[in-house]
């Protein structure tokens, strides 16, 4: 795949004034690549980002949702409300939320289903923890991650979900895969996959790289074997960095 994806996953950083002026500063270099741009941003910037990104090739999504449609549940936003103002994508499943708020494989599962009810994008997380990696057991906790969030799916709803394997180890630490870490863990999702929805929808689905990613190892590891694009973290924060990101392959 040489059109790769390049989201970005801002977390609870930036003010709306903030994601109006980043966006305006990246539309054109967006506009000119070749590369699907997405910036997932906190719910208080997604209604001002939405118009911001309007008429660009810069799409908005969020990090986060409920699996319900409306209900008790303070402090929450579901899937309708999301796509109710243009939406488009939403990260499921991010470690970070599985570490500090008790997500759990059966509620990603969810999650999943109710994003694709309400027609939104999802960008599923996977990925294992250092201690799991020195066990040797890092193949078998994100196979089984992947498929216990696919559960129930449809082969359409499993081919248009985007799978990003970030191992928890080298998010946010300065650590990073090797271009052949991503391209195995790639390859035993890709191979997951073909076992739960056939060879073809392997072969189209959309898998991602993320965990410390910056302009000085995106390109082995954007061109790494079987990975489709990178979510970033620290480097989309950053104009020059996110855009050196984006145009990787120009040079």
């Amino acid at each position: 795949m040489s059109r790769k994806v390049i989201a970005g996953n801002w977390k609870m950083n930036k003010l709306p004034n903030e994601a109006i002026e980043f966006i305006s500063k990246i539309e054109e270099v967006a506009a000119r690549s070749d590369n699907e741009v997405i910036l997932c941003v906190p719910f208080t910037d997604l209604f001002y980002s939405l118009l911001t990104a309007q008429n660009t090739k810069v799409k908005i999504g969020a990090q986060n949702m409920h699996w319900e449609e409306k209900g008790a549940y303070t402090g929450e936003v579901s899937g309708k409300m999301l796509k109710s103002i243009g939406t488009e994508y939403v990260i499921i499943g991010h470690s970070e939320r599985r570490q500090y708020f008790a997500e759990t494989d059966e509620t990603v599962n969810k999650k999943l289903k109710a994003a694709f009810a309400n027609e939104l994008k999802p960008i599923l997380c996977v990925g294992e923890t250092l201690e799991q990696r020195e066990q040797g057991i890092q193949e078998k906790v994100i196979t089984e991650q992947v498929e216990k969030a696919l559960e129930g799916l449809t082969n359409e709803q499993i081919q248009n979900t985007y799978i990003a394997y970030e191992p928890i180890w080298a998010i946010g630490t300065g650590k990073t895969a090797t271009a052949k870490d991503a391209s195995n863990a790639m390859q035993s999702i890709r191979k997951k996959v073909e076992e739960i929805a056939g060879a073809e929808v392997a072969q189209k689905i959309i898998l991602l790289y993320g965990g410390s990613v910056k302009p000085d190892n995106a390109k082995p590891l954007l061109e790494a074997p079987d990975v489709d694009g990178a979510l970033i973290g620290g480097a989309s924060l950053q104009v020059e960095e996110f855009t050196e990101i984006i145009e990787y392959n120009d040079k």
